[in-house]
Formats: structure tokens, sequence, C-alpha cells
């Protein structure tokens, strides 16, 4: 084993005092002021109200422990409190220089008072010294990293230690104790204080972002969902142009041949496109969703899906203009389904028992389909499944796709007795209506 010389104790020393001054030296931020990023502007205005106080505080009883107790003259004293209470204004934005300038006139304090006569009160530091310095710490443990407020604090034993023993004609008392105990709580507090703070924002910014991820996910489920409901809807259609096309010069008498040819023609596009379309969308379709295959539910099923609602506990009317299923495409059919199917369900979460109302109508001047689901206040004595239920709203993104898809608006919001609304208009293409 090695044995320790003088020389290497030396370089140890000497390699902990740079380490200590680097720290010391190197802020871990920059200049924004304590409190700068609150959000309310008398939040970010209460460090230098603070530092206003300790001003108005500090300052007189600093001249007159220096003047009364020691017998400083009157412009010492007012100098030395100054550079001791005025830094603490620079410690909102950079509270380690602060501490520089404070510490060096502690210090200097301390050499000045101690060859005066003392008629009573502590040394080597006042009770302003210590209290101005606990705040100094406090605004360092709000702003520093821990391996610069660790220095502070054995740097603040050290020049309590050195202040006391070397060369000055009087020996501390219980002051000395004091300010380094109370230094060492108030660092330790505000670093607490701090990294709970940071802890609580960065678990407030993964929750937005989290949040955000929820909301991308269900987006893009409903939009898959939709591709592969709209699979469903073309192919349908695809196929039946197929078969009419393919068919034809079988159905009818007399057919051209050239009409047979270009019957013929049409039969293999849409066969191809078809199954291009289908290897595109193929994909959406997993496994676990074969069931999907079956054919999409409209307008008709309306009755059925209301009548299901009421057996959940919610009365449920439901209107319908004579003939609108019939009038209505299949994609738009489709979409006000699913539009009625995410607002009775809400209903169910969210105000069970309420009474709803469901009115489809056909605007002819648009010509479009007005969709309304209105619900009543829930009654008192039902209880929300909200807090048993994940109600986080994305049930209107998936409404809001539907619309989208093709191209009505959506109207969703309270109503003032406490009910909620969702009405929406959704276009009819009069080429589709006429085909229909």
């Amino acid at each position: 084993m090695k044995t320790l010389t003088p020389a290497d104790a030396r370089r140890f020393a000497a390699r902990q005092l740079r380490t200590l001054y680097k720290h010391l030296t190197s802020p871990s931020e920059d200049g924004t002021p304590l409190l700068g990023n609150a959000r309310r502007r008398w939040v970010r205005r209460i460090p230098y109200v603070v530092a206003v106080i300790l001003q108005a505080v500090l300052i007189p009883t600093g001249i007159v422990c220096l003047s009364h107790f020691y017998g400083l003259v009157l412009p010492v004293a007012a100098a030395l409190t100054l550079a001791q209470t005025a830094p603490l204004f620079l410690a909102v934005t950079r509270p380690l220089a602060a501490w520089w300038i404070i510490a060096a006139t502690l210090v200097i304090t301390a050499a000045i008072t101690a060859r005066h006569h003392q008629e009573m009160g502590s040394w080597p530091w006042t009770a302003p010294m210590v209290v101005g310095y606990s705040f100094l710490m406090l605004a360092l443990a709000l702003r520093e990293s821990r391996a610069t407020l660790l220095s502070v604090w054995v740097a603040t034993i050290l020049l309590t230690v050195l202040t006391t023993t070397l060369g000055l004609p009087r020996s501390g008392d219980g002051t000395t104790v004091l300010l380094i105990a109370l230094s060492g709580a108030v660092l330790l507090l505000g670093w607490a204080v701090r990294d709970r703070a940071v802890a609580r924002r960065l678990l407030t910014e993964q929750e937005q972002i989290s949040e955000v991820e929820r909301e991308r996910r269900t987006l893009l489920e409903e939009r898959t969902r939709i591709a592969r409901e709209l699979h469903d809807v073309v192919a349908h259609h695809m196929s039946v142009i197929a078969v009419q096309a393919a068919s034809a010069p079988y159905r009818i008498e007399g057919v051209p041949d050239a009409a047979a040819e270009e019957f013929t023609a049409i039969a293999g596009t849409a066969r191809e496109s078809l199954a291009e379309m289908r290897r595109l969308l193929g994909v959406l379709r997993s496994e676990e969703n074969g069931g999907e295959k079956a054919p999409q539910p409209g307008v008709a099923q309306l009755a059925q899906l209301v009548e299901t609602v009421g057996r959940a506990g919610v009365p449920a009317e439901l209107s319908v203009d004579e003939g609108l299923a019939e009038r209505v495409p299949q994609a738009v059919a489709l979409s006000a389904y699913r539009i009625v199917q995410e607002a009775l369900a809400n209903v169910v979460r969210h105000a069970p028992g309420a009474r709803t109302w469901v009115s489809l109508s056909a605007d002819e001047d648009a010509p479009a389909l007005r969709l309304t689901v209105v619900n009543a206040p829930p009654p008192q004595q039902s209880e929300s499944l909200e807090a048993s239920a994940e109600g986080t709203g994305h049930g209107l993104v998936g409404m809001r796709e539907r619309v989208r898809l093709v191209g009505g608006s959506l109207d969703t919001g309270p109503l003032p007795d406490g009910g909620f609304k969702v009405a929406a208009v959704l276009p009819l293409d009069p080429l589709q209506e006429t085909t229909a």
C-alpha cells in the first residue's frame, strides 16, 4: 500500500480548493430572476418585495448595532451595513455573485469590530448579518446546483473558522455555530423545495405529453376505423359495378359487340380497382377485427341503437324524417350513425338517466342531413359514471373526424340548463341522391 506523503496531501488539498473555487465562480443558470417563470405577475414580484423589506429592516438595525455596540463612527457603520445588505437585490438574479460580495464584507466587518470595544451583543456576526446571510442562502438554494450549494456551505465554515481563529484578538461566541447551522439548514430546505418544484413541473410536462399522445393515438385509431368502414362502403359499390358491367351483355338483349366489349372493359377495370384498393387498405383490417366485414350500420339502424341505450337506463326518443334512410348515401349514413352512437355513449357515461332526444332531418335547400342529439341534466338521484369511466373527451375527436370526412360541420357544448348538445350538418351529394 502506497504511503501518503506530505506532497500528496498538498496536491490533494490543492485539487479540492480548485474544485471549490470552480463551483463558487460558475453559476448554474442564467440571470433569470427568482420566480421569473411564474405565470402570475404578483408572484414574479415577490423576490423584489422581500429584498425591499430586508433593506428597510436590516440597514437601520445594522447601523445601530455597529455604531452603538462596537463604537464605529456612523459613516463606517453605514458603509459596512450597505455593503452587507444592498447585494440582496443582486441575489434576485445572480445570488452567487451576491454571495461573494456579502461574504467578503462580513469578513471585513468582523476584522474591524474585533478591535473595538464591545458594549454588548455578539461577535463576529450580529443579528442583522445572520438574518441577511440566511436569506442569501435561500436565494442560492432556489437557483444553484447541489455541488455549488455544498461548496458555499463549506466556504461558510472555512470563512467562519478563519475569521475567529487566525490573527484576530477575540474569540467567537455562539453566533459562529449559529451561522453555520442556520445556513446549512436553509440551504437544505431551499434545495428540497426546489427539487420538489422541479419534480412537479416534470410530472406536469409528462402528463401533458401523455395526454397529447393519447389524443394522437385516439385520432389515429378513429381514422383507421373510418378507413376500414370506407373500404367496406367503396368495396360494395365497386363490386356492384363489376357485376353489373359483366352481366350486362347477358341481361340486355341486342347489345352490340362494341358495347359488350366496353362493358367487359368496365368490369375488368372495376375488378382491378377493387383489388388495388384491397391491397392498399387491407393492412388496416387485422385478424382481430375481421368481424367488421359485416354490412355497416346507417340511419335505418338508429332505432335499434336508441332501444339499446334505453335498456341501459337512458330514456331516448328518436325522430327521423320519413324516407330519409333511403335518401342518405351510405358513407353519410355511416357517419351519422357513429356520431349518434358516440353522443349516446357520452350520455350513458356522463349523465346516466338523463332524458335524450335524437333528431335527423333533411335540409332540401342545402341539401344536407341535420343531426341533433340533446340530453337534459341527469336526475339528482343518479350518480355519474364519469368517475369510473375514462371520460377524456376523445369521443369528440372521432365526431370531428366523421364530420370532416364528409365535409360537414359540428357544434357541441353544454346547455344553460345543465344538459349537452351535439349538432352536426352532413352534406348530401346530389349525384348520390339521384343514384339512390
